[in-house]
């Protein structure tokens, strides 16, 4: 028996939610591989139909979820639309770019330092997939110290592509601010490295 219910919240990283079920009664949890393929991101709002199932846990869980429509006016636009990039995240790539491309031309920066960069961020990048996928399938999660680290050392603007295109690790305060404490951090030695006023103050 099918039964229809409000997706009432959605737990974007971690791949699961809860549903309000039209004929009131207690939120059924439902996991991202509840959703059919090419589902898209399910959104808190979203009208939809459901199976119930007993999980390993002895709780009701939703399965087989459809899509039935959106409560809200333009919730569909939303919910099928690209993910709209962070405009802190857009400034600090292009101004990082600015900033390499000024100091590379006033004092010649080795380009191992670019090389380094787009390894380390190419990294970075992998490491956050691979967390994604770990998160939607109830998998052994990547430490969010590890992904502080591979963004301290340099994958910082490979993070944040990720978590822009992934949209994870977007919505958790704490790693948030120890994150962009990394990109501020590395951006600092950076600039020590690789201009004469480290060298200057030694001197």
């Amino acid at each position: 028996m099918r039964i229809e219910g409000l997706l009432k919240t959605w737990n974007d990283e971690r791949g699961f939610g809860f549903i309000q079920p039209a004929t009131a009664g207690q939120e059924i949890f439902v996991h991202i591989k509840s959703f059919p393929a090419g589902f898209g991101r399910p959104m808190p709002g979203l009208k939809i139909t459901f199976e119930v199932e007993q999980g390993t846990d002895g709780k009701k869980r939703a399965k087989n979820v459809m899509l039935v429509s959106p409560v809200r006016k333009g919730a569909e636009t939303a919910f099928r639309a690209p993910a709209q990039w962070e405009k802190s995240s857009v400034y600090a790539l292009c101004a990082f770019a600015l900033l390499y491309f000024l100091v590379s031309a006033i004092w010649s920066t080795w380009p191992i330092l670019a090389i380094g960069y787009v390894v380390t961020s190419l990294t970075c990048w992998l490491f956050y997939a691979n967390d994604k996928a770990a998160a939607e399938d109830g998998k052994w999660r990547t430490s969010e110290g590890t992904l502080l680290m591979l963004g301290l050392i340099g994958g910082w603007p490979g993070a944040i592509v990720a978590q822009q295109m992934l949209r994870h690790k977007t919505s958790k305060v704490t790693f948030r601010v120890a994150f962009w404490a990394t990109v501020v951090l590395n951006v600092a030695a950076f600039i020590a490295y690789a201009t004469p006023f480290l060298r200057a103050a030694n001197g």
